[in-house]
């Protein structure tokens, strides 16, 4: 509920916001219509009243006497000489001035004293002689009322509409994220192959429901990957704990068939089975996890020259390290110890005589190489054996393969490091393993 509550509030503050923009909008374009409209009709009276002292004043009418006008409520006119007036309309006859603009000014007059209408007053004067001519702007100021009660009835009425037509579009535009909404809350953990619906087009929505939907494969996937390791990891957790529990009851049910030397070194076997599987699998969740620190500049030569050594001192390989060179990268050191470590032993025990190691640089990549002389994967296999849990044939089983991680934690390794993992033929005949991460 609470979430419905927050869509709509969504809703009703961009109406209101939308409201409230085009609402100033408009009061500042009506003040500016209103000035301009008023400015623009007596702009236009106060120029007839200047050309009508224009025409008069190159007239003989004004020199003395009553000046003859239309209508007695719409104009006045005075002619002064000298300060004093010497002709004037009738309506204005023996009054003092009612103004006395400067030629090619306009004044306003509220107060005339034969109409209560506003004038507008304009003066032409050449020498001694001043034209002076008022005229009704009743009807200008009536257009002005006019177009600000337009606009007062107008303007409401356009607030609402757009008020309205927000509402409706932003509603519209909101459905889409209410459907994903509604479609994740019903997802479960148990559901996790629903998708919300796509949305039309490739605005914000549609880019969401997208994102939501990679989301969901991410999660789907990572359940089906935990599923299948727990799987896996208690078939294979079972072998070793079985075999440590049979080579005891044998010891128990014929204590002096069964020697302790050997009975001692068959459970350290299946020990030493154990722990090097459940050290695989803190390894993987660990990498799941994300938890790894990977700020750290290593030098992967140097870890590639000691596992070098290991492996000169543990068995009979022959281990070439003519082509490692310097190459420092971001990242774990026990990380990368385990991947190279696990390519190493990888190579070590299927190759027939001879192992090479490999380290350079190409393309802004530190490239990490790992050859031996041994069978080989066929390239139908190569992406199938970096998969948890996979052995390829009796060859690679428990007894001599391993449980099937070690190049799976490669690759896992080599991706949270932003890097990536192939194999491939070896010049010497056997597998080439690469990895390649990015350079410090």
């Amino acid at each position: 509920m609470a979430d419905v509550r927050r869509v709509g509030s969504v809703r009703v503050r961009t109406t209101l916001a939308a409201i409230i923009a085009v609402g100033m909008a408009m009061l500042v374009g009506a003040l500016v219509m209103l000035a301009f409209v008023e400015r623009s009709l007596t702009a236009q009276v106060a120029d007839s009243a200047e050309v009508r002292a224009a025409e008069l004043i190159d007239s003989a009418e004004p020199a003395t006497g009553v000046i003859g006008v239309i209508d007695p409520t719409e104009e006045f006119i005075q002619v002064i000489r000298g300060g004093v007036i010497v002709a004037a309309s009738s309506n204005v006859r023996g009054r003092p001035p009612l103004a006395s603009p400067a030629p090619g000014e306009h004044l306003l007059l509220d107060d005339v004293p034969f109409t209560n209408a506003p004038f507008v007053v304009a003066a032409v004067a050449r020498g001694d002689l001043k034209v002076i001519v008022g005229r009704n702007i009743d009807d200008e100021v009536d257009a002005r009322r006019t177009v600000r009660n337009a606009l007062l009835v107008g303007g409401p009425l356009l607030l609402v509409i757009v008020g309205a037509v927000t509402w409706w579009i932003v509603g519209r535009a909101l459905r889409p994220v209410e459907d994903i909404r509604e479609e994740v809350e019903r997802i479960s953990s148990r559901e996790l192959d629903r998708r919300v619906p796509d949305a039309p087009g490739h605005d914000e929505v549609a880019r969401l429901a997208a994102t939501m939907n990679r989301m969901l494969d991410r999660l789907q996937g990572s359940q089906e990957r935990q599923r299948r390791l727990v799987s896996d990891a208690s078939h294979e957790l079972r072998s070793p704990v079985a075999a440590i529990r049979q080579h005891a009851e044998v010891a128990g049910q014929h204590p002096d068939a069964t020697p302790v030397e050997e009975l001692a070194s068959a459970v350290l076997d299946e020990t030493d089975r154990l722990q090097g599987l459940v050290e695989d699998l803190l390894v993987l969740a660990r990498l799941d996890e994300g938890s790894e620190s990977l700020t750290t500049e290593i030098d992967l030569d140097d870890i590639v020259l000691a596992e070098a050594a290991r492996l000169r001192r543990t068995s009979t390989i022959e281990v070439d390290t003519s082509g490692i060179s310097a190459g420092r990268v971001h990242g774990s050191e026990a990380a990368l110890h385990r991947m190279v470590r696990n390519l190493t032993d990888n190579a070590a025990r299927y190759a027939r005589a001879r192992i090479a190691l490999g380290l350079a640089r190409a393309d802004g990549r530190v490239v990490l190489s790992v050859e031996d002389d041994g069978p080989g994967i066929a390239p139908d296999d190569r992406e199938r054996v970096f998969e948890r849990f996979v052995r390829l044939d009796e060859s690679r089983g428990r007894g001599t393969g391993g449980a099937g991680l070690g190049l799976a934690i490669v690759r896992e390794v080599a991706a949270s490091h932003g890097g990536e993992t192939t194999l491939g033929e070896s010049a010497l005949g056997g597998l080439r393993a690469e990895v390649r991460l990015p350079v410090v």
